[in-house]
């Protein structure tokens, strides 16, 4: 582990801990809405946006400062739980289910947490969010466990959404209005514009949260950290309370 960051005296924001960061699209969101944000990331991220960064394992970092900040958020590995893992050519017990492992670590700690997985994932009673709650022109729904718990952002109905396949997803070519960002079949230009991202690479892009979704979260939990209920500070140590 490199560079770990000081405690926070040099910031009156409020402090969130966005643990297998990656680049950063989370972190993007939870900035917009206010927070000072610190990424871990087991990998060299040279393109995060955040305002510190730690490279090394998000868990023993989690277990080791985790009370130093007032919010948590994760993002453990998808691949195991995505639909993709049960094609006959993927060996899913190659993938990390983590989300068990990360919310006992996080309930453990005490503060208000999120956490981030595809649909499918162990997620309880998670805020579902995708593109078009926030005007967005991707298609990517995303999970989120939050304690405390969020609503739903009200509905935007999708415009002329084409479904007939994949590959009307691609781009907005012949009309499209929306795409998928997945895989090899889009182009870098036209997930930037997607998803709200200017500073990722394809590959990034391709993994990545639209930061509108955890700036939205981001607002509520700021919200509520800063003018809590009188029994709600001490209410972090079981899911959605």
């Amino acid at each position: 582990m490199r560079n770990p960051p000081q405690p926070h005296r040099y910031t009156e924001k409020p402090r969130l801990l966005d643990l297998f960061c990656s680049a950063g699209g989370c972190t993007k969101g939870y900035q917009n809405a206010g927070f000072h944000v610190t990424g871990v990331d087991i990998q060299p991220q040279p393109r995060y946006c955040g305002n510190a960064f730690v490279q090394g394992d998000a868990l023993d970092y989690l277990r080791k400062h985790g009370r130093e900040y007032d919010v948590i958020a994760a993002s453990p590995p998808c691949q195991g739980y995505s639909v993709t893992a049960s094609l006959p050519n993927v060996n899913a017990e190659e993938y990390p289910k983590l989300v068990p492992q990360v919310r006992e670590m996080l309930m453990a700690v005490g503060r208000p947490y999120v956490i981030e997985n595809v649909p499918g994932a162990p997620l309880i009673n998670p805020l579902k969010l995708n593109g078009h709650h926030f005007g967005l022109r991707v298609i990517r729904e995303r999970w989120f466990e939050t304690n405390p718990w969020l609503m739903t952002p009200g509905y935007i109905k999708p415009r002329n959404i084409q479904t007939h396949s994949y590959r009307a997803y691609s781009s907005f070519d012949n009309g499209a209005t929306h795409i998928t960002v997945a895989g090899h079949n889009f182009r870098t230009a036209d997930a930037k514009v997607a998803m709200g991202i200017d500073w990722m690479n394809r590959g990034e892009l391709a993994q990545a949260i639209p930061p509108a979704y955890t700036e939205y979260i981001g607002r509520r939990l700021i919200e509520l950290i800063t003018h809590p209920c009188n029994d709600q500070e001490n209410s972090y140590n079981s899911p959605n309370s």
